[in-house]
């Protein structure tokens, strides 16, 4: 049985990957009536947890702010450089706790990121291009080099759980100790 804290953690989870994208405001809502059902309480929760699926996609947005609020839980602006710290620090997660192949975790964050929106993120995009060329030449890439390159991007992404909430450290070796805190342009 998931406990309230559990509950409000994928709550928090599910509202970060719905702002950048990669969870549905579904995801949201089921998450808001499953801290429900593990027993935290709140008006605004309840709402939330009522929003019919359908409908999710805009009524989320109205029901959201309020039920974070009341459970102390920070709101992100979708798309927000907040949020998709936030969002990298899920996954991040995830992948540490092998639910999310480092791979995935690597592929995600270049797609999502490139190298130059979250200076964070730059590192597990660099290795992102280094799994792509791990299929290039006249050898096929061997199990050795993959895992090598998977035990990289787990200590990336051991790395970014480390790092301060709402601070973006860069990594280039000219600005190590460097961070951007400043608000989102």
């Amino acid at each position: 049985m998931t406990t309230p804290r559990e509950a409000i953690s994928e709550l928090h989870d599910a509202v970060v990957l719905w702002a950048v994208g990669y969870d549905s405001a579904g995801d949201v809502v089921r998450a808001a009536c499953n801290a429900l059902a593990a027993g935290v309480d709140g008006s605004s929760l309840a709402e939330l947890a009522g929003v019919p699926l359908r409908q999710a996609d805009t009524a989320v947005h109205e029901a959201l702010p309020a039920a974070l609020d009341e459970l102390g839980l920070p709101y992100y602006a979708q798309d927000s450089r907040e949020s998709e710290a936030a969002a990298l620090k899920v996954l991040a997660t995830r992948a540490v706790a092998g639910e999310l192949s480092p791979r995935e975790l690597a592929d995600w964050t270049h797609r999502r990121f490139g190298h130059d929106r979250l200076p964070l993120a730059e590192p597990l995009a660099a290795l992102d291009d280094e799994y792509d060329m791990l299929g290039y030449g006249p050898v096929s890439p061997s199990t050795t080099a993959t895992a090598a390159l998977d035990a990289e991007v787990l200590a990336e992404a051991r790395r970014i759980l480390h790092v301060s909430p709402g601070v973006t450290a860069t990594t280039d070796s000219n600005d190590v100790g460097q961070v951007d805190a400043g608000p989102d342009e």
